[in-house]
């Protein structure tokens, strides 16, 4: 074995221990740097074998190319849309609220933990906000509450979110945070009474 051939084995090695190291990467910034290295050491290895057609392939495509469609997807995915009133001159304004800038500095510290980010949706009415949960179009919502008597919590707002998991973080990691878990459901469609009348008659 001589000493042309020991290198071309170390590279080969890495192969597998970058790919390890791309599965169990839990920053998935991190990942993609990664995986730009597992590429790269790819298509050393088929150029140094002789495919330098291969290799061309594996770094124009199979790395850059892939590297930007997962950036584009972490870029997008990695976000939690926060649903919030903004009423101008009004009480019901989430922005207007002091205890608002603390709740979403507690949500941008505990987003950053799981590599996520906070985006604020404002609309205009209740009615719309919770139509927008309804719909998907976020992934929770902050209202204002008014404690009960009872109630030992001193918070002016509550967050309704409709991702199962969110809620399970939240809750352990924000245990003072007033949370409520609603899953949604798409409405079953209404049947047509043209259809029915057709049906009875046909």
């Amino acid at each position: 074995m001589n000493e042309s051939e020991i290198y071309l084995y170390v590279i080969v090695a890495l192969l597998p221990l970058s790919a390890s190291m791309v599965i169990f990467q839990t920053n998935p910034y991190h990942a993609l740097v990664i995986r730009g290295i597992l590429g790269a050491i790819a298509a050393l290895v088929y150029a140094v074998l002789g495919a330098a057609d291969v290799a061309l392939t594996e770094a124009l495509v199979g790395t850059m190319l892939a590297i930007t469609l997962y950036a584009v997807a972490v870029r997008s995915s990695m976000v939690m849309r926060l649903g919030v009133i903004d009423l101008p001159d009004s009480e019901a304004s989430a922005n207007l609220d002091p205890a608002f800038q603390p709740l979403t500095a507690d949500l941008r510290t505990f987003l950053s933990t799981h590599y996520m980010r906070l985006e604020l949706v404002t609309y205009p009415s209740t009615q719309a906000l919770h139509q927008a949960l309804m719909d998907k179009e976020i992934h929770a919502i902050c209202e204002g509450r008014s404690p009960s008597p009872s109630d030992d919590s001193n918070l002016s707002f509550q967050i309704t979110t409709r991702v199962q998991r969110l809620y399970d973080l939240m809750q352990t990691e924000l245990p003072n945070l007033v949370l409520t878990y609603r899953p949604s459901v798409t409405p079953s469609p209404i049947p047509s009474q043209t259809s029915d009348f057709e049906e009875a008659h046909g």
